[in-house]
């Protein structure tokens, strides 16, 4: 399972450069992690691996950062991510791999031009949209491990600041994580190669979100969502060569 050492080393590039931005913004982790790593390994390898590494980047950074979170609103999710979570495992145990390398594709490229070219503008929504995007959100989170932005659009949209959204996304992220490390081991995604590239990965995360924390002032959330936008439309297209 494990590549060479080539492969490897741009395999923990990858995850330092993904945790690092996790540190700044509070997601983006999985956007970037995950395509780069499908092209080494497969997705039902690749997901429970960021899942268990996720784990522990997430309650570290939540328990850090938990008193600014936007309690109403993660509550007011938290039931339907759940639901969801459910939905995408069995999407995930159910669909071969060669069906969801492109869905992949398709998804990181739809991603990354939208971080890429959009534009700051904040719309409004109801508090009713909690279900069908927490829904939504948990069962691509599931299945593709990148429902960040899905849970970032909803906070903005409720009104919630930068430093709020920073501080409830990881919260989120270790329930859905939690919640995910369980599913994957009652249906038997966690293997001991995976507990082993995850156990080999986390130092490289720690490292990153370290970094992302020192570095946080330094960067506008602006810059950083529009680079992790420019990484993703080139990793999302690459997949989609590699399917073809």
């Amino acid at each position: 399972m494990f590549p060479g050492a080539i492969p490897l080393f741009i395999v923990s590039l990858t995850v330092f450069i993904a945790y690092v931005v996790f540190g700044i913004c509070g997601f983006g982790s999985t956007l970037i992690a995950v395509p780069l790593m499908a092209h080494f390994f497969p997705l039902k390898v690749v997901i429970p691996v960021i899942v268990l590494v996720d784990c522990v980047a997430s309650v570290r950074q939540g328990l850090r950062l938990h008193t600014g979170m936007n309690k109403p609103e993660l509550l007011a999710m938290l039931p339907f991510i759940l639901a969801g979570m459910l939905i995408g495992a069995w999407i995930l145990v159910k669909t071969p791999g060669n069906i969801l390398l492109p869905l992949l594709g398709v998804f990181v490229t739809a991603y990354g031009l939208y971080y890429a070219l959009r534009h700051e503008s904040v719309f409004r929504v109801a508090r009713w949209t909690a279900a069908p995007i927490g829904l939504f959100a948990g069962a691509i989170s599931s299945l593709f491990g990148m429902a960040g932005p899905f849970y970032v659009m909803y906070l903005v949209g409720r009104g919630s600041t930068p430093d709020q959204i920073r501080a409830t996304m990881p919260v989120i992220f270790s329930f859905t994580t939690i919640g995910r490390i369980a599913l994957f081991a009652v249906i038997g995604l966690i293997t001991q190669d995976v507990l082993v590239m995850a156990a080999l990965l986390t130092p490289v995360m720690l490292l990153g979100v370290w970094c992302g924390n020192r570095w946080h002032a330094r960067f506008t959330r602006a810059n950083v969502v529009r680079a992790i936008g420019a990484v993703l439309t080139l990793s999302g297209a690459s997949l989609l060569l590699r399917a073809i």
